[in-house]
């Protein structure tokens, strides 16, 4: 819990000037009893955006906290042993009994694969920052996606309904994370229990199946490798394709990175899957300045995300500084209008499809997809005709600049590089009514 700053000043005294020895004991007593109650406010009332958010937790963070190999909860470990649906594996969380209970994540392996062996290195690096992680092995090393799926879905109601630190974990924030065929069976979760609050698919691959996510209501995030031959960025594109729009989600691909990648200690995995979690686990929107826009893009060949990455339940109102914070519309929402796009002509090199994600009095929230025509292309722009009185003033994943009514942006560093028929999207606040543009796309 932080302390305020500064104790409150004594109260003044009013009236009749006292005489020097009466003054000095009203000015002691008054000063003393300031303290005192200042100690006391400074001992019992939380922050102020603690006490907004009950999960929130640890200092704020910084650029460099969530790339830290390890955050500022100390943490303990145990082993489980098998049986409750599966083969048992291991237990890390905080030590700390004062805060209250924590959000838990199930990680289950690959094909073949040993948590021990492959996973285990995120065991303590997350639960120091605040999450209660089960890792497990599987009931049989060759189990597909879907019987991992079932593991991990058991694991969860192990670890809230019997298990030793069933008292330290929230069952109403629990998430699922898996490598390789566990990424397929942590898809495939989330698509069976809808309460979870986020999926982590880390190069997720089912042979002979599309893993189709259209029906999924968990937020979902995909993190990939640039060089994996295994599951390939086209296949995790095609899944990527699939996830609704009416569901927050992400894709990082790990430049030069392979399919084993993620068996072993990964800093620029971790930095972008530790926001990740604080957002969707315990809805700390601290986080959200790390992912919209991606804050540190070292080590990142592509990044598309449904920015400004808001929890279900929370606000969906963009923010005063995209996107960092995330303020109340001035009015209610009004509806949302259908996609616009442009008919692209034969042969077009990239695509533009414009949404109103939001509005409000005076103002909206729009997303442009950008989208690859047969051939990969390298640099986008997209102009935006728009009515009278309307005007962007901000825009992520995007650089602006304007002329009149047109709108110009063009891509950034980290998305300007897309395969065929991939795509990536950029977000913008704009004054006045929602526009129904036709954005057009070139490339470069």
């Amino acid at each position: 819990m932080e302390l305020p700053a500064d104790a409150p000043s004594p109260p003044e005294v009013r009236g009749r000037a006292p005489s020097a020895p009466r003054l000095r004991i009203v000015t002691w007593l008054t000063a003393g009893l300031a303290l005192v109650l200042g100690l006391t406010m400074a001992m019992t009332a939380p922050h102020a955006s603690a006490a907004d958010n009950p999960y929130q937790r640890g200092p704020d963070p910084t650029l460099a906290s969530v790339a830290a190999s390890r955050g500022p909860f100390a943490t303990t470990q145990a082993t489980v042993p098998p049986g409750n649906g599966f083969n048992g594996g291991y237990v890390y969380y905080p030590t700390d009994t004062s805060l209250g209970t924590w959000g838990a994540v199930a990680i289950v392996p690959g094909y073949s694969a040993l948590f021990a062996n492959e996973e285990a290195w995120m065991g303590p690096w997350l639960a120091s920052f605040g999450f209660v992680v089960l890792g497990i092995e599987t009931n049989s090393r060759t189990d597909g996606a879907d019987a991992r799926a079932t593991q991990l879905l058991a694991a969860l109601d192990y670890l809230t309904q019997s298990s030793p630190v069933r008292n330290r974990v929230d069952p109403n924030r629990l998430s699922v994370m898996g490598h390789s065929a566990g990424g397929a069976g942590t898809l495939m979760a989330a698509l069976r229990r809808p309460s979870l609050k986020t999926a982590v698919g880390l190069a997720p691959g089912a042979p002979g199946n599309s893993l189709n996510m259209s029906t999924t209501k968990v937020p979902t995030m995909l993190i990939s490798g640039q060089n994996d031959g295994t599951v390939t960025p086209s296949y995790v594109q095609g899944i990527y394709n699939t996830l609704p729009a009416s569901v927050e989600h992400a894709w990082a691909e790990l430049a030069g990175n392979d399919h084993l990648s993620f068996t072993r200690p990964n800093p620029t995995e971790m930095r972008i899957l530790i926001p990740w979690l604080k957002i969707f686990l315990d809805n700390d929107t601290r986080y959200t300045q790390f992912l919209c826009p991606l804050a540190d893009s070292t080590g990142v060949s592509r990044y598309n995300s449904t920015c400004p990455l808001v929890p279900p339940g929370l606000p969906t109102s963009p923010p005063t500084t995209p996107p960092t914070t995330t303020p109340p519309p001035t009015g209610p929402p009004t509806s949302t209008p259908p996609p616009t796009t442009t008919p692209p002509p034969s042969g077009a090199a990239c695509t533009a499809t414009y949404r109103t994600v939001g509005s409000w009095s005076g103002g909206f929230q729009g997303e442009v997809t950008v989208t690859a025509g047969s051939a990969a292309i390298n640099g986008w722009t997209v102009r935006l005709d728009l009515g009278g009185g309307q005007s962007i003033s901000q825009v992520w994943n995007g650089t602006l600049s304007t002329s009149g009514s047109t709108a110009t942006v063009r891509n950034v560093s980290y998305n300007g590089s897309l395969a065929a028929a991939g795509s990536t999207t950029f977000g913008f606040l704009g004054s006045g009514t929602p526009p129904a543009p036709t954005p057009t796309c070139t490339s470069p």
